[in-house]
């Protein structure tokens, strides 16, 4: 058993597979831990449940690196452990091997539907009772509404892949973004805009916003710049691949190979096939003089 006089910790118990408000509830429960002398940690999963289960898992919303981006500011650590490794705990066991053992609890918080143990048979309730049991503290988070409405991840993701950016930032808290590695590209739109482009794509386990030109804005080494993001095939150039293409207005240099970050801000204009390119230039003229409107709006 772990050491009674090693550092004891406040765990934030979920997928936390988006980071919206209604997981956040459940982490600043741990984080407010700190004035108590214990040490905030979020305990999740190396890989989604579901795809242990059965083969397949909903698209994520944010990549590890965000996720943990995201935790650290919030001064909490994240702890993940194999899902094959307690699938066939029953819920005490979990408690006692993972939380009190592995980890040394002295708080624990979850949201309201959060199950645990063989089969999810544990409940928020049986969490409390064995908090209780143990006499270590517990906080179940209640839901967080938007619109009338239990923000979850499956609403943010249909409103992802609508393109309602502005819903999404209400119920995630933040804007919409993803760290994809710069790749090569044809460099059309350095020829079109005399712009800097790059080209991320998105992996099968990530959520797709819908096609379309938004309004966006690009992290360099801790600086941001407003940007113009285009999601798609591009079918004025025959395009066949779905990429996000993002010129980047006030920098010059080589991203290729770096995660850079992406924050969506708003749907300028769904993607179209346009008759020429000198028709598809001009429209991108625009587009690009309303995204930093739009950028300037938000940010300065």
């Amino acid at each position: 058993m772990t050491d009674s006089n090693e550092q004891k910790t406040a765990v934030a118990l979920g997928n936390f597979d988006g980071l919206h408000k209604g997981h956040l509830a459940v982490i600043n429960e741990a984080v407010t831990q700190k004035s108590n002398g214990l040490e905030p940690c979020i305990l999740t999963f190396d890989s989604h449940p579901l795809k242990i289960l059965t083969g397949s898992a909903p698209k994520r919303i944010m990549t590890k690196t965000l996720c943990e981006k995201t935790t650290d500011k919030l001064g909490c650590k994240t702890v993940r452990i194999s899902f094959e490794e307690v699938r066939n705990m029953t819920p005490e066991e979990f408690f006692n091997e993972i939380l009190l053992k592995k980890l040394n609890a002295g708080f624990v918080s979850c949201g309201f539907n959060y199950h645990f143990g063989k089969m999810g048979k544990g409940t928020a309730e049986t969490l409390r009772k064995l908090s209780e049991n143990a006499g270590i503290g517990f906080k179940c988070s209640e839901e967080v509404i938007f619109e009338n409405e239990v923000i979850s991840s499956t609403r943010i993701r249909q409103s992802i892949e609508n393109g309602d950016i502005e819903n999404t930032k209400n119920m995630l808290g933040r804007y919409f973004a993803y760290d994809f590695e710069v790749v090569h590209g044809d460099k059309i739109g350095k020829k079109l805009l005399g712009i800097p482009t790059i080209n991320q794509l998105f992996p099968d386990w990530h959520i797709v916003p819908k096609n379309g030109v938004y309004a966006s804005a690009t992290e360099v080494d801790g600086k941001m710049y407003p940007s113009m993001t285009n999601i798609g095939k591009r079918p004025t150039v025959n395009g066949d691949q779905l990429r996000s293409e993002t010129c980047i207005i006030g920098f010059s240099g080589d991203l290729y190979g770096t995660h850079t970050e992406v924050k969506l801000i708003r749907l300028i204009r769904e993607e179209k096939k346009f008759p020429s390119l000198e028709a598809l230039s001009e429209q991108l003229k625009k587009d690009s003089e309303k995204a930093e409107n739009i950028y300037n709006e938000v940010f300065r």
